[in-house]
């Protein structure tokens, strides 16, 4: 990682200095209650916060939570700060904004090691909008910016990237570890290297697809966009999802792989349903059989046998999306046990964001993977090999 961590920063350069951290606490919370119902995002952030802590810091945390218009009640940052206190064992208290007099004077008042949360960033457009000024606001809060938020290392908002141009900023451990275990696999992969992409649509992973045949030994491909792919090598596809938008890409993407000389793998057969429903008819079929009135919703049993062998010889393993209607358990068998068999592996294994990092979290099998990205959207993008806003305003070695 050629950017300077926290790793970087003594006891010296910390204590009694005001740092403040920008964390991802974009958390589930229980609709009813507002309780924070999964707290793996705010475990993530704990490595920088004890480091800080102990070093004497005084931990400015800064976070979004959901997408609010204006200032949402039901979005406050209260459950949040009433969790990370058990996690931590020391009470943080919430402040009741993020920037103006009053937060400036409770600031003042922080002792060496005080952790304090602010109030949800988003409450701001400013936020969004990457606004000079309100980063201007943030920055005078503290002498040292750290960022610990990889999951919004892809946006140039203003706590992300641009409050980083007033203050020496430095990448947490969070964000360090993302950046190490996501570069590795671009720049130096113990071989061979296989990548499993799936997801429901090909527009969303064009990108991520072709930088990776430049990477990868075997490009696997599952999920609902494979349909588009199957159709391009001329199968009958059913009703299964089509997108006719992104036809002529799939055909490319076929081409490069041969050019290239990658194997890439298709599904030999598929579980087709009437509808996607638990309870609607489904059976396995092969990709030459798929029946006019019928969806593809999950890879079928030779080809988890398939990729399961290709996992075998696997030394770098990318898995990012699943390979079926995963969220409806008669359609998850595909996502499981290829999960299952990524987590028994020998292999160096990095599981890209969003469903793929819930669907690991949710079987219990995060601790079983190198490492499991907190980013979707920004593990997504490092993968396409574009610089992150985030990671781009923090301080080089």
């Amino acid at each position: 990682m050629n950017k300077k961590s926290i790793a970087d920063l003594t006891e010296k350069d910390l204590r009694g200095k005001r740092v403040l951290v920008r964390v991802d606490f974009n958390v589930p919370q229980d609709k009813t209650t507002g309780a924070v119902t999964d707290d793996t995002r705010i475990k993530a952030a704990l490595p920088t916060i004890r480091y800080l802590m102990e070093k004497g810091a005084r931990i400015i945390l800064v976070s979004h939570l959901g997408r609010p218009k204006g200032k949402d009640e039901k979005l406050k940052m209260d459950p949040v700060a009433k969790r990370l206190s058990e996690l931590i064992g020391k009470n943080v208290p919430k402040l009741n904004d993020c920037i103006g007099p009053e937060i400036e004077a409770e600031v003042k008042k922080m002792k060496d090691g005080d952790v304090i949360l602010l109030e949800n960033v988003r409450f701001y457009k400013e936020e969004e909008a990457g606004d000079e000024e309100f980063a201007k606001k943030l920055a005078c809060l503290a002498e040292i910016y750290v960022n610990d938020a990889f999951g919004t290392a892809h946006r140039a908002h203003a706590s992300t990237a641009v409050v980083a141009k007033y203050l020496p900023a430095y990448a947490g451990f969070l964000m360090q570890k993302e950046i190490e275990a996501l570069g590795k696999i671009l720049t130096n992969p113990a071989r061979p290297f296989v990548a499993i992409i799936g997801g429901a649509k090909i527009s969303t992973k064009i990108a991520v697809l072709k930088n990776l045949l430049s990477k990868v030994d075997t490009l696997v491909i599952g999920g609902g966009m494979v349909f588009t792919f199957l159709k391009a090598r001329g199968y009958e596809i059913g009703k299964s999802l089509f997108e006719l938008e992104t036809f002529e890409e799939a055909k490319n993407i076929l081409k490069l792989a041969d050019e290239k000389k990658v194997e890439l793998v298709l599904p030999v057969d598929v579980v087709v349903t009437a509808a996607v429903d638990d309870s609607a008819y489904a059976k396995v079929t092969g990709i030459d059989e798929i029946p006019r009135d019928m969806i593809g919703v999950d890879i079928g049993p030779r080809t988890i046998q398939a990729i399961k062998d290709i996992i075998s010889q696997a030394k770098t393993i990318f898995w990012n999306g699943p390979l079926g209607v995963f969220e409806i358990d008669k359609f998850a068998r595909g996502t499981i046990e290829v999960m299952r068999a990524i987590a028994s592996s020998q292999a160096e294994s990095v599981i890209g964001g969003g469903d793929s990092a819930a669907a690991v979290e949710k079987a219990g099998l995060a601790d079983k993977m190198t490492h499991v990205s907190t980013g979707g959207g920004a593990s997504l993008e490092f993968i396409e090999g574009r610089q992150l806003p985030g990671v781009e305003a923090l301080k080089d070695k």
